[in-house]
């Protein structure tokens, strides 16, 4: 705040209506005829709302040149927004976008990022069109031109930080996967291939009679097949879910070192993620997943359980139309590649490396980002929120 009172310098700031600072216009012009996406088309194709980008289009003509005239793109109905600086199609008619009327006055910048400040006055069921009716009579602090300046500077400072870290992260997922694949790529006379329920390696075992009913926030831990990638990454040694003493003498329990796999999902993608159990107590298993116990390095197989190597071989075994399944008996039929323990441990060590920089929430890059994302929103409330308000 005496930064901001610096740049103020005890010039007074006026509040007038947004709508006075910033035109809209509707999409119509630049929407996409067709729905052939490829990420190889030079187009970026926008939408409103979350998912933002739908993918990318290979028209030429309706294309809204931003790279000349930035806009923001503002969501109608949610009221999400993004800055926009690209040449783009759009998909949405819900959206607007909102340019500046004249930028010796407002920056549009200026404008999306005060935007952003604001709380989200939604109301639930509200589906009216929130620009005119709402955003455009919001009142807008309006300082000196050289003050938003500044303002924005500091702010794209702070995002262009965030953007070379989520730049980075990035590159790592992709060196990520390819050493995956490269660590799991051996010829047949190196090692030997054997099926996952082979009487030497392991066997799995469907859980069952875990249901949402039976959860308790304390007792025996449990995992059920929607919490192994929502609320664990590639092992897990707690969990976040529990059922009482008298269901866990019941139930099917994974020990120490076994493999958590979901059995059940909407798509292809998510069935037999999987999970390495690394907790000293056990854990019982829902019924739409099964566990895997075996005498290979956990680490090793969840990690298997990753590959392309792996995903050709279960495709041919899931079934189902809108819910996708893969039986246990089949999944025992998948074979991998069975090196030394030795080798086990150094594929495992190596990749954990890549995990832990590319999905902790304590020590990676996601940490970093939510840490300097927080900070960019810090400053951005304490730079515009001025005094004197109307």
């Amino acid at each position: 705040m005496s930064y901001l009172n610096q740049l103020l310098k005890g010039t007074s700031v006026e509040w007038l209506p947004l709508g006075d600072f910033a035109n809209y216009e509707q999409p119509t012009k630049y929407l996409v005829k067709s729905k052939n996406y490829d990420d190889s088309f030079d187009t970026p194709v926008l939408t409103a709302g979350k998912t933002f980008l739908l993918g990318y289009t290979n028209e030429k003509d309706g294309i809204y040149k931003a790279s000349e005239k930035p806009v923001i793109i503002f969501d109608d109905f949610t009221t999400a927004n993004k800055w926009v600086d690209f040449d783009f199609k759009a998909k949405s008619s819900a959206m607007k976008m909102i340019t500046a009327t004249d930028e010796d006055k407002v920056l549009l910048k200026y404008i999306f990022y005060w935007l952003n400040s604001l709380p989200s006055g939604l109301v639930a069921g509200d589906h009216k069109r929130q620009w005119i009716s709402n955003y455009s009579k919001k009142l807008i602090p309006i300082p000196d031109i050289e003050i938003q300046k500044e303002i924005v500077r500091i702010l794209d400072t702070f995002t262009e930080l965030t953007t070379e870290l989520t730049t980075e992260l990035k590159a790592r997922k992709h060196q990520f996967d390819y050493y995956r694949e490269k660590l799991f790529t051996f010829d047949d006379s190196e090692v030997e291939f054997l099926p996952l329920g082979h009487d030497s390696l392991g066997k799995f075992i469907r859980g069952g009679g875990l249901q949402k009913k039976d959860f308790r926030e304390s007792g025996v831990g449990c995992i059920h097949y929607g919490q192994i990638y929502t609320h664990y990454g590639t092992y897990a040694d707690e969990t976040k879910t529990f059922v009482s003493e008298e269901f866990a003498k019941k139930a099917r329990m994974a020990k120490k070192g076994d493999l958590v796999i979901a059995t059940t999902s909407e798509n292809d993608e998510d069935v037999c993620k999987a999970v390495a159990w690394l907790g000293d107590e056990q854990i019982a298993v829902s019924s739409d997943a099964c566990f895997y116990t075996h005498n290979l390095n956990p680490k090793y197989v969840a990690y298997f359980f990753q590959t392309e190597l792996f995903y050709k071989q279960k495709v041919p075994y899931i079934t189902g139309a809108k819910v996708r399944r893969v039986n246990a008996d089949k999944l025992a039929k998948i074979k991998i590649p069975v090196p030394s323990a030795q080798e086990q441990e150094r594929i495992a060590t190596i990749l954990d490396k890549f995990d832990t920089l590319t999905t902790s929430i304590s020590e990676g890059l996601p940490k970093e980002i939510e840490l300097r994302e927080k900070q960019y929103e810090y400053y951005r409330n304490q730079l515009l929120t001025f005094p004197n308000e109307a």
